[in-house]
């Protein structure tokens, strides 16, 4: 191998420094190719993960939209959400549907319609499903059309009302399509069993063991909300922002008298600097305290006597949908029940015949070898009056046909009698 050639220290400086580092292609990113590779694994590249930007659609309460970019950080700072409820929106994972309401938005997930209510708009997450855009349209549309109407709806209840709606009619869309499915196979296997119509009976209760389960999770889902009214008070944002919006403004009126009081004060009296700072400071404490108290107490009589009605209707006018729609997959699931019922007994019977016929085979089998050993004893070579007439034979062969006729008819009067064979 031909070893590289060594610097001259007498070259020009410049030239040396060129010679010493290693070209330009060496590194990948910054890193020497070696150790981009890692330790070990020579030409493997690493996967680089794009957590950066996501996109994201924006509607707001007029129901205009578009199209952002927002990282994760910039959507927990806007919505004050933590970094557990944004997994449930990763389009990656798999998770059951849920609601979830937090202090200043409602974080929904309901199969493919993922996307963060808040009292001025909706961040849903962009995706080209037929579902996300249907609920895009549908929420422009209607908010739109409420805009000149009355509609005493806030607006995060109407953006939550077509979540519902949207996933309860989906799910009913895939319930109907699965019954118009399976009814026919299920018929059709009845009259006539086959492995081929086994099998599909199969497959269509796995999809409708998965639909069940994601249809009885929604339902729980609802019904967790209705039961509790801490969490149903806690998704009343508009609310809860304009009462956010009247304390502030109520906090700086008050800051503004107690700045113009404590200037007043010290006009009329003159003190001393240090008094007046330290009497300013005292001030300002207590005015601190009484105001967060005064918050505090004000929020929490306003959540304690919070009208639950409006959200509580809404929520079961949906629950009474899902749950009629669980009920149809059960009635199918009792149906398919039945139909398995019906072919284990139709197999029952075909096995009963079966056995009834092997026991009449069994039967005329012990009676033909019972005429069969009297050939065999005759057949043997030794000496009787018997073989002296030709016609005593005959009448040996009839006894025994006789004898083994009335045996066989025998048996079938016991197992007559035991009502083994009709």
């Amino acid at each position: 191998m031909a070893q590289p050639e060594a610097p001259s220290f007498g070259a020009d400086p410049e030239s040396l420094i060129s010679s010493l580092n290693p070209p330009s292609s060496y590194y990948v990113n910054g890193i020497g190719r070696h150790n981009a590779c890692g330790p070990g694994f020579p030409g493997l590249k690493k996967r680089t993960h794009n957590l950066g930007n996501r996109s994201w659609i924006l509607i707001d309460t007029k129901g205009n939209s578009e199209v952002v970019e927002l990282d994760k950080s910039t959507v927990m700072r806007r919505c004050s959400l933590p970094s557990r409820d944004l997994r449930l929106l990763d389009p990656l994972f798999i998770y059951p549907s849920s609601i979830l309401g937090r202090e200043k938005a409602i974080v929904v997930s309901l199969e493919q319609i993922r996307c963060i209510i808040t009292a001025d708009e909706v961040i849903l997450k962009n995706s080209v499903e037929e579902s996300v855009l249907q609920y895009k349209y549908e929420l422009c549309k209607r908010l739109e059309v409420s805009k000149d109407s009355y509609d005493d709806l806030p607006f995060e209840f109407r953006a939550l009302e077509v979540a519902l709606e949207h996933t309860c009619m989906s799910l009913d869309a895939q319930v109907k399509d699965l019954e118009l499915d399976i009814y026919p196979v299920l018929d059709e296997l009845a009259s006539s069993i086959s492995t081929l119509n086994l099998e599909r009976v199969r497959r269509f209760k796995g999809s409708l063991l998965a639909l069940t389960q994601r249809v009885q999770k929604v339902c729980d889902e609802i019904e967790h909300l209705m039961n509790d009214d801490g969490d149903m008070a806690e998704m009343y944002l508009t609310e809860k922002k304009e009462r956010r919006d009247i304390l502030t403004d109520s906090d700086i009126c008050n800051q503004i008298n107690t700045s113009e009081d404590v200037n007043f004060g010290s006009k009329s009296a003159p003190v001393s600097p240090v008094g007046s700072s330290s009497g300013v400071q005292k001030l300002q404490r207590a005015f601190s305290t009484m105001s967060s108290s005064k918050h505090g107490s004000f929020l929490s009589s306003s959540s304690g006597g919070e009208n639950i009605d409006q959200l509580e209707m809404l929520l079961e006018a949906y629950f009474v949908g899902i749950d009629n729609t669980l009920n149809k997959l059960l009635s199918l699931k009792e149906y398919i029940d039945d139909t398995e019922d019906l072919i284990n007994i139709k197999l029952g019977n075909v096995q009963n015949q079966l056995i009834k016929f092997e026991l009449l085979l069994t039967a005329a089998t012990f009676v033909t070898t019972m005429f069969a050993v009297v050939t065999a004893v005759f057949g043997m070579n030794f000496e009787d009056t018997v073989f002296d007439e030709p016609s005593t034979f005959h009448w040996v062969l009839i006894i025994s046909g006789v004898f083994c006729g009335v045996l066989y008819g025998s048996f079938l009067l016991y197992f007559r009698h035991k009502k083994v064979i009709p």
